[in-house]
């Protein structure tokens, strides 16, 4: 089995992880560096500006020492843990907090230049070779009488800033380990929710397009996948059901048929070769008819089935009068009923009740269950055909005292060919067919056929059929 599903959750982790990591690398030093770079220049330049509106001008108008401004600028350098300077616009270094006074020898910074910063108010670097190591440098001017005195420029060292730019970076790359650790556990119950069950579909799926409908597998999950799971798992076995039925269905028909017609040849050999003498010929001549009255029964109520089974059948619905039907149809079993001594009492409501069915279907559902009853009934004995009315439904009752039917066998009963044990002895010319018949034409009316049966006692058919509208409205 293929597994390109997993293999593309599992690559599209890899290539998650491997672009968090570049991007990381890429992009967020940089970022962040300039962030802090931009942050911590705005505080300095802040402090450059004020220190150059008060301290600074004060030294230029005379208002204030220098000595006195080397103090103030010391006590703010500590605090800013800076280095402070004022430089004039030559370059020459007139006070610098990380060195003494020296007003004999001063500095000059070569190649000063104030537009350094390219029109923004800090730079990073050695600050024209005045020290050994980057540092971040703001510069304010300091401005008297409209004029441009001199410069205030505050250094800070670049190694903190690079350090805490670092430890942030570091805390991305954490971050992003957290990340691929929680898709990691994702993957882990993608994995054991989805992929594992959709194996188990996937394999089951090719086991019954192999043919092996007898597979079973389970999940055991409450989700759109174990919906499926069962859905596919009680599909199989509707299939192999059918597929059983089938089996069984055209063993029972081969069964069906080889018996009457092993039955017919045996006899006619036996005629043809003179092992049944030319006196006899009628006797044997008479069960052959009856054997290709069975061979015709069997066959028409194969295609009765057939035709049943055909979804879209069309019924030929009416109104009639249920109770004539009985009536007529139990009439029918009249020579019958004499043979054997066996009575039919008819319990019907009513002169007439009229009922909207197929009247032809219906009165062969009558037949086979009154058909039914007189096999399996004792001489001497009586079958009730009984109507009753309830909540415009009329429910047909036959009932006999015959030898009934098992009670594992009931749920079996319906079944095409389905014959009980013990009215195999009884039903030598049955084809099996009667009660599935039955049975489809009721559910062709949408209506309910149900049996109710005592083994040695008898047992009893009950189907209902809707009143017509007219009776109906009347009851």
């Amino acid at each position: 089995m293929r597994r390109t599903l997993y293999l593309k959750f599992l690559l599209a982790y890899l290539i998650f992880g491997l672009f968090g990591v570049l991007v990381i690398a890429t992009f967020v030093p940089a970022m962040t560096r300039e962030q802090l770079i931009r942050e911590k220049a705005e505080t300095l330049y802040s402090e450059a500006s004020l220190i150059a509106g008060t301290y600074a001008s004060g030294l230029y108008t005379s208002q204030a020492s220098l000595e006195n401004v080397k103090n103030q600028m010391d006590a703010l350098a500590v605090y800013l843990d800076s280095t402070i300077r004022i430089i004039n616009p030559s370059g020459r270094l007139i006070l610098d907090t990380d060195m003494p006074l020296n007003v004999e020898d001063p500095l000059i910074l070569e190649q000063f230049d104030p537009t350094v910063t390219k029109g923004s108010y800090y730079t990073v670097g050695n600050f024209f070779d005045s020290f050994d190591r980057d540092m971040l440098s703001v510069i304010a001017p300091i401005t008297t009488d409209y004029k441009v005195r001199g410069y205030v420029t505050i250094h800070s060292d670049m190694a903190p800033i690079q350090s805490f730019c670092n430890s942030l970076v570091n805390i991305s790359y954490l971050t992003l380990g957290i990340l691929l650790l929680l898709s990691l556990i994702i993957l882990i119950f993608f994995t054991e929710i989805v992929y594992i069950p959709l194996r188990k579909i996937t394999y089951a799926t090719e086991q019954y397009a192999a043919g092996n409908m007898h597979y079973e597998f389970s999940i055991d999950s409450e989700d759109e996948i174990g919906y499926l799971a069962a859905c596919l798992s009680y599909m199989a076995s509707e299939i192999a059901r059918t597929e059983d039925d089938q089996k069984k269905f055209v063993a029972n028909v081969s069964h069906d048929f080889r018996s009457p017609l092993t039955s017919i040849r045996g006899y006619l050999e036996a005629m043809l070769d003179g092992t049944i003498p030319q006196e006899a010929h009628e006797k044997y001549l008479t069960i052959v008819l009856n054997e290709t009255d069975r061979l015709t029964k069997l066959t028409n109520g194969l295609l009765t089935l057939n035709n049943l089974n055909t979804k879209g059948m069309l019924l030929d619905f009416s109104d009639f009068d249920i109770n004539q039907v009985i009536r007529d149809t139990a009439a029918a079993f009249e020579g019958t009923c004499r043979r054997k001594s066996i009575t039919i009492e008819l319990f019907l409501t009513g002169d007439t009740l009229y009922v909207r069915a197929d009247m032809g279907k219906i009165q062969q559902v009558l037949y086979n269950l009154i058909d039914n009853a007189i096999k399996f009934s004792s001489s001497n004995s009586i079958i009730k055909v009984e109507t009753t009315l309830k909540h415009s439904k009329v429910f047909l009752s036959v009932k006999d005292s015959g030898i009934g039917i098992p009670k594992e066998d009931l749920r079996f009963i319906w079944d095409r060919f389905y014959k009980s044990d013990l009215s195999r002895g009884k039903d030598k010319k049955g084809t099996g067919l009667g009660l599935s018949i039955s049975k489809e034409i009721i559910l062709a009316h949408n209506e309910h056929i149900n049996v109710v049966s005592t083994p040695g006692e008898g047992s009893e058919f009950i189907f209902t059929l809707p009143l017509s509208k007219e009776e109906a409205e009347e009851d």
